[in-house]
């Protein structure tokens, strides 16, 4: 496992902590929140955060929360400087979803 590897793992498990525990006060982030995967450029100057929940307004939230979550991120990890965040949604496990009913349909 390459050092980016290992840093995108440890952003994911300490952003899924940062926002189910610490929270976020933005109305907007709401219910379920799933972190599924990060991804950093190879300078760690900017990581894209792939999330998984109901309702779209979340990401807006999370993007406009983005400094509050990096600076409750940056006492959890020990890196010199952390990449910018950009939250992204994923529908993924929901056209999973759908594909599966589809198929048991038939």
């Amino acid at each position: 496992m390459s050092r980016i590897e290992r840093i995108e793992a440890e952003i994911a498990k300490q952003l899924a902590l940062v926002i189910q525990q610490d929270g976020v006060k933005d109305p907007r982030v709401k219910g379920l929140i799933s972190v599924l995967r990060v991804t950093v450029d190879t300078e760690l100057s900017y990581a894209k955060v792939y999330i998984s929940v109901l309702g779209a307004d979340v990401v807006d939230g999370l993007n406009s929360a983005e400094g509050y979550i990096k600076s409750r991120l940056n006492k959890k990890m020990r890196l010199r400087a952390l990449p910018e965040l950009h939250f992204i949604y994923d529908d993924a496990l929901v056209y999973g979803a759908y594909m599966n009913q589809k198929l048991s349909e038939n």
